[in-house]
C-alpha cells in the first residue's frame, strides 16, 4: 500500500524516484540530504515508499504520543524520542539495527532545516556501530527527483568517508539552497589552523 501511495504522490507532484536495485537492502542507515524544508519529509517518504523501502526515523516523542496525530506519525515511520533527556540515542539506534530483521533508519544528518556549519556525526557512529552500510539518499528539487545514489561501507577513516559523502551531494539542488552548506564537515587541517 505504501508503495502505491508513494508512487501516486510523486506522480501527482511531478516528481520521480530513482533507486537502483543494488541499493535495495533490508538494513542500513540512510542519510537524507539536503534538508532545508518541511516538504522534504513528504518527498523523502514518497520516494522511499515508491522504491519499496519502509524507512523509520527519530522524531520528538511529543509527535508520536500526540492524541490525534500520534498514530499517523508512527505509521509514517516515526520513532519517538525524549529530547529533554540524555538518552544515548546512538547506542539505542545501534541496538535497534542489530536486533531487527529489517530496518532502514532515515537520518537527516544536518539535524535542522537551517544552514549548519557541519553535519551531526550520529549517522556515522550508528552505521559503524551496527556494521551496516550508509545509503546516500537525496532530494533534488532542480530535477524533481528523490532517490538513493550511492551505498557506502564506511572505512573508519572519518575524513576520507566524509569527503566522499560531501562530493556525492555536490550539484544536488535543495529547495532552499541558501540553507544548505555544501561543506559538511571540518577537516583536520582547518582545526589545526585554529
Amino acid at each position: 500500500m505504501k508503495k502505491f501511495i508513494g508512487k501516486s504522490i510523486l506522480t501527482l507532484l511531478g516528481w520521480k524516484h530513482r533507486v537502483p536495485a543494488e541499493f535495495r537492502v533490508s538494513k542500513a542507515v540512510m542519510i537524507g540530504a539536503p534538508h532545508t524544508s518541511n516538504w522534504d519529509i513528504l518527498y523523502s517518504l514518497a520516494g522511499m515508499w515508491a522504491a519499496g523501502y519502509r524507512p523509520r526515523f527519530f522524531i520528538k516523542r511529543e509527535w508520536t504520543d500526540h492524541l490525534l496525530l500520534g498514530w499517523l506519525i508512527r505509521w509514517l515511520g516515526g520513532i519517538g524520542v525524549d529530547r529533554s533527556k540524555r538518552n544515548r540515542l546512538t547506542e539505542h539506534a545501534v541496538e535497534m539495527l542489530r536486533t531487527a530483521d529489517e530496518l532502514v533508519l532515515l537520518v537527516p544528518a544536518e539535524g535542522t532545516r537551517k544552514r549548519v556549519e557541519r553535519w551531526k556525526k550520529g549517522f556515522y557512529h550508528i552505521a559503524r556501530g551496527a556494521g551496516l552500510p550508509v545509503l546516500l539518499a537525496y532530494l533534488d528539487y532542480g530535477r524533481k527527483e528523490a532517490g538513493v545514489g550511492k551505498m557506502m561501507h564506511l572505512s573508519g577513516d572519518f575524513e576520507a568517508d566524509m569527503e566522499q559523502i560531501e562530493k556525492f551531494y555536490t550539484g544536488i539542488t535543495a529547495k532552499y539552497p541558501e540553507n544548505y552548506n555544501p561543506r559538511i564537515f571540518i577537516r583536520q587541517a582547518e582545526k589545526d589552523e585554529k
